[in-house]
């Protein structure tokens, strides 16, 4: 682990005595992510496409072909969840796999021309329904809020880490 990914002395504002729901951040980001998701999902129906199938599509699109190994583990899921994912995806013709030639471990999935088709609404979509949370922020209130987060994202990094160094 570098030195700059140290994780920071953990803070002191959470305590068993005085913990509450309401300021949980936990508890506010799943209710923020429950929030955009079924608003996602009402606007995406028209493409049959529910928040597990469209958000690793989000991804291809976005960041272009990955492996499987890759694609699992920047959205979380297991193995056997993304294989039955992209069953499903690849039976509506919406993504590709692909063996390597190099090493028949190796899988990479794309997107078809017709998945391609399928995602091109999705930024537009996500940016009218992060805009709508959004309302009333200033935007340098908007950049204060992305730094935080990518803080937090960046301890939990860390954190993670030290615990797989400490295993080891």
């Amino acid at each position: 682990m570098s030195p700059s990914s140290k994780a920071p002395q953990p803070a002191t504002f959470y305590r068993a005595d005085s913990y509450r729901t309401e300021e949980s951040i936990g508890w506010l980001l799943k209710r923020i992510k429950q929030s955009i998701v079924r608003m996602a999902d009402e606007r995406l129906d028209a493409l049959d496409l529910t928040h597990a199938q469209w958000g690793p599509m989000l991804r291809l699109r976005l960041s272009g072909a990955s492996t499987t190994a890759a694609l699992g583990r920047d959205l979380d899921i297991d193995a056997g969840a993304l294989t039955r994912l992209l069953d499903r995806l690849e039976a509506k013709g919406l993504v590709q796999r692909e063996r390597s030639s190099s090493d028949r471990r190796v899988v990479m999935v794309s997107l078809t021309e017709e998945g391609a088709r399928a995602t091109a609404s999705l930024p537009s979509v996500l940016s009218e329904i992060f805009n709508a949370h959004l309302a009333g922020f200033t935007e340098a209130e908007w950049r204060t809020l992305i730094g935080l987060l990518q803080r937090i994202v960046a301890n939990g990094e860390a954190l993670r880490e030290q615990a797989a160094t400490d295993k080891s």
